[in-house]
């Protein structure tokens, strides 16, 4: 059976019911997946390492699955992009890392291994920073990825390369995590979905810090049923994860539709706390504008919530120092910029330091549910710029004022992450720039189904509004776009047996030493 590129166009929940159905085969999904992913990822570098061979092979056990009538998971026969922080069986993880670059798994960890029994076919890898440092998909090992609107700016990160791999339909489910936004601003400048779940929820097995709520695996998707789909295929109770906790991942399936017209709705530019573009501001209300009809209530709202950069910051470096202290105090020039530097702010703090966060934490935390008495779900944008050039590492300036460190930019997302509630970025057409513009909803405190029945109607609305529709890149006009010269892509055979391979990006190489440092 030949492959047919327009199946990959079909949403992930559509894709599964015709393999079910026998109106299309595994087989010829995955090798139409492998066409686009040949045909795309040249221009935005989105995808690493791919295991093509053991892919095709368990398409073709899929298939056979199928025509014998056996039971069925959510996710059969259906090609998986895996983040690159996360560890997979037989396939090269390499954290974006130097320390890395050989390193092959010898089992997939708890959320791979979820989605690979509920029928997903892992198919390749997807580009990080390194060791998941920032929001600009960049690393000494696999290069930049490119965002598929323009490939010579940013697609965000840490969540890059699978935002960016949604987006020019490459695979119908990729994986994503989130600290200080890492799904969600990836999801925002590559227009797609990205959800931050409560902590908990879906378990994440490889975080050294296992009682923090601050690092959470969660879905993207081209839109919220997509992201549905993967949340019921990887939620649920597991001791890899002492915050996770007992529930029905299937609940996550069909979300409850809510009524947008009964929404009480606050909407605020910056949370009294982060710098924002002017320009994002504009758009943001303009995408306000458009929208305050569909709800009963949509008001501004002013938030006063304590020091939430300096207790973004402890909390942050304390994760960092425990997941790279071994590797900072063997060689500190083996670890990027972004990840010294978080090192080594966390290991200049003190004990006083960390209660003080910790108990900040709890303070803002209450401090957010007072909009909670008035409000049903809070917007905001979910990025304070447009998509930048990816050469750049991070957002330095915001309308001309100094960001105090590489990942101050992501206010508008780690502002949210301290108080813990579920996430939404959801497409909302283009900003002045006419790149993607994502919206950032806050749903109530552990009120996941909530948020995603809201998000779900609200992206049900706007595709009926001018401005506000999910826009969508013009693959075939980024083969006739002027590329930055580093983006002259070589192929390189990573060190594994089964056809395991990888596309190296913004002038890396096959030999680790000249590899130069982002």
């Amino acid at each position: 059976m030949t492959s047919d590129t327009r199946l990959v166009e079909l949403s992930a929940n559509e894709l599964r019911h015709r393999i079910g159905q026998r109106e299309i085969s595994p087989v010829e999904l995955l090798e139409a997946c492998i066409e686009r992913i040949d045909a795309v990822n040249p221009y935005v570098n989105a995808i690493t390492a791919t295991c093509y061979d053991r892919a095709r092979a368990e398409a073709r056990a899929a298939e056979q699955a199928v025509l014998r009538g056996e039971p069925l998971g959510l996710l059969h026969g259906l090609p998986l992009g895996v983040k690159d922080l996360e560890a997979t069986a037989g396939l090269l993880t390499t954290y974006g890392s130097q320390i890395y670059r050989e390193h092959i798994p010898a089992e997939d960890n708890v959320l791979v291994a979820r989605l690979r029994a509920a029928g997903a076919i892992v198919t390749g890898k997807t580009n990080i920073p390194e060791m998941g440092a920032g929001a600009n998909s960049r690393n000494t090992v696999w290069g930049a990825t490119g965002n598929p609107f323009n490939p010579n700016l940013n697609a965000g990160g840490s969540s890059g390369g699978s935002a960016a791999a949604l987006a020019c339909d490459m695979l119908p489910v990729c994986t994503g995590s989130d600290t200080g936004g890492s799904l969600r601003i990836p999801a925002a400048k590559c227009g797609v979905v990205g959800f931050r779940p409560s902590p908990g929820v879906v378990p994440s097995s490889r975080k050294l810090l296992g009682w923090t709520p601050l690092s959470v695996v969660g879905p993207m998707g081209r839109t919220v049923a997509e992201a549905c789909l993967q949340l019921a295929a990887s939620a649920g109770l597991s001791a890899g994860d002492p915050l996770s906790y007992p529930l029905d991942p299937m609940s996550f399936l069909d979300p409850e539709p809510v009524d947008l017209a009964g929404l009480r709705v606050g909407y605020t530019e910056d949370f009294g706390a982060c710098a924002v573009d002017a320009g994002i501001r504009r758009s943001f209300r303009e995408k306000i504008t458009a929208m305050r009809h569909l709800f009963k209530r949509c008001d501004p709202i002013d938030f006063d919530l304590g020091d939430v950069h300096r207790c973004f910051d402890v909390l942050r470096a304390e994760a960092f120092v425990a997941s790279t202290r071994d590797a900072y105090q063997r060689d500190p020039e083996s670890l990027g910029p972004n990840t010294r530097a978080n090192y080594e702010m966390g290991a200049a703090m003190s004990l006083l330091d960390s209660a003080w966060a910790q108990a900040e934490q709890t303070r803002i935390l209450a401090r957010f549910q007072q909009a909670f008495r008035d409000f049903d779900v809070i917007l905001a944008p979910t990025t304070p710029v447009s998509p930048f050039p990816w050469t750049s590492l991070f957002a330095s300036h915001i309308d001309g004022e100094a960001q105090a460190n590489y990942y101050r930019w992501l206010g508008l997302t780690y502002v949210t992450t301290l108080t813990t509630h579920p996430a939404l970025s959801l497409p909302c057409g283009r900003d002045e720039a006419g790149m993607p513009f994502g919206l950032q909803m806050v749903g109530p405190f552990r009120g996941d189904h909530f948020t995603l029945g809201v998000g779900q109607s609200l992206e049900q609305a706007f595709a009926g509004i001018a401005g506000l529709q999910r826009p969508r890149p013009d693959l075939a006009a980024l083969a006739r776009m002027p590329a930055e010269p580093a983006l002259a892509s070589i192929v390189t055979q990573a060190p594994h047996p089964d056809d395991v391979r990888g596309v190296a990006r913004a002038g890396a190489s096959a030999s680790a030493a000249t590899v130069s440092a982002v």
